[in-house]
């Protein structure tokens, strides 16, 4: 049991090594377009429900994720409990969905590699497959 514990203790660590040194995050798309790169408003609008240029379907990772909490804060500008909220008068009122939500980074790359138009945010640094386009950058201050 003890040395299960300190594997588990060791994953943690590694994973908040490896999110604390991301200097960014980065937004990767499945497109057939590799030329797309979109602007801080757009991929906003994007994980917004609002209108872009291009048929893509946003997904993103569950509200506790580090990754998460700095795409809200530096792209969406709003505080988790706000963004549940808008979500939740959407719901409501029928007019629009939430991003379709995945537990993990490599669950989220795995979805968009699988997925043609699926959009998603990872740690800068993520390796990204060569069939997938990084469409935004978000560089931590």
């Amino acid at each position: 049991m003890t040395k299960y514990f300190i594997l588990f203790l060791v994953s943690c660590l590694i994973f908040i090594h490896d999110v604390s040194a991301s200097t960014g995050v980065i937004v990767v798309a499945n497109t057939a377009d590799k030329s797309i790169k979109l602007n801080r408003q757009q991929v906003r609008n994007l994980f917004m429900g609002g209108a872009v240029p291009y048929e893509l379907e946003a997904v993103s990772l569950p509200p506790d994720n580090q990754t998460r909490v700095l795409f809200n804060t530096k792209v969406v500008g709003l505080t988790e409990s706000r963004i549940q909220s808008y979500w939740a008068q959407m719901r409501f009122t029928g007019r629009k969905r939430a991003p379709k939500e995945i537990n993990s980074e490599s669950l989220v790359l795995e979805y968009i590699e699988n997925t043609a138009g699926a959009v998603g945010y990872l740690p800068e640094g993520t390796s990204i497959p060569d069939n997938l386009t990084i469409i935004y950058t978000i560089y931590l201050e």
